[in-house]
């Protein structure tokens, strides 16, 4: 936990330098010298009359549908012999600000506890809508997200081998006794507050973190054993909390381009001396 946490606020500084880059100017309002046509010869000797042109800023809403795949499920593989898992994230833009957003995933995952070791393999789906509150500048996309999902899982589990546990072992530890019973059918369904930063580092281009604390509402656990991870949800250890956390990388496809006349903001007059 100590390393995720280090992990999550050197990304979370990263994206805030990245946002600022990427937003650091804006264009400046122009004045426009009208030269007044003169009325009677006298008006012919007038200075140049210096008018604000009114400058309102167009900006251009894209709405359309972003997918994209988390990378750290994609690459655990590679270092984690007891886990395989892909998941594919997508969001779509409803509004300036909401977004439906949903996830789907696979996920094997061996846990070697104290006193037995489980494997469970199964899918999930979670669905549920995020709120961007950050404020781009123009034409930028980024996103800075707190968000609400429902998830809902079906898995399978596998006893491989346990432990019968002995409060007094005088002959000393008992052997590990192999196992193998599945249990198919299993089913869980939780909620979760999902917290994320989404940024575009080239053409519709996207790359982002999001971390995600959970609250387990169903569990239907095997008999004689509990379910020590349920694909989606990750590790049960700490009772119907859960906390989960993806890298991910997704591209944009617009649909359809809202534009929207932003007003320039009239000067205040300097006051007489």
């Amino acid at each position: 936990m100590k390393h995720t946490l280090k992990y999550f606020f050197s990304f979370c500084l990263l994206f805030s330098v990245l946002l600022v880059q990427a937003q650091d100017t804006l264009p400046t309002p122009t004045k426009k010298i009208v030269q007044e046509k003169p009325k009677t010869d006298a008006a012919k000797t007038a200075k140049p009359v210096i008018n604000d042109v009114k400058n309102d800023t167009v900006k251009t809403d894209r709405y359309g549908l972003r997918v994209g795949v988390d990378l750290y499920k994609l690459t655990r593989g590679f270092y984690d012999k007891d886990y395989k898992g892909i998941e594919i994230v997508g969001d779509f833009r409803l509004t300036k600000k909401y977004y439906l957003a949903a996830e789907l995933g696979f996920e094997d995952k061996t846990t070697d506890d104290d006193r037995l070791n489980s494997s469970a393999t199964g899918t999930y789906i979670k669905g549920g809508f995020d709120y961007n509150f950050y404020q781009n500048w123009l034409d930028m996309e980024n996103l800075i997200t707190i968000g609400l999902r429902g998830g809902f899982s079906t898995f399978s589990q596998q006893l491989n081998s346990y432990k019968i546990y002995n409060p007094n072992p005088y002959w000393g530890e008992q052997s590990t006794i192999i196992d193998g019973t599945k249990y198919n059918g299993l089913t869980a369904g939780w909620l979760e507050v999902a917290m994320g930063l989404k940024a575009e580092v080239f053409n519709n281009l996207f790359v982002g973190f999001g971390v995600q604390l959970k609250l387990l509402v169903m569990n239907q656990k095997p008999s004689g054993f509990d379910n020590l991870y349920i694909p989606g949800f990750n590790r049960t250890y700490d009772g119907n909390f859960g906390v989960g956390f993806n890298y991910t990388v997704s591209y944009f496809i617009p649909i359809f381009k809202r534009k929207v006349i932003i007003p320039e903001t009239p000067k205040k007059a300097a006051p007489k001396k």
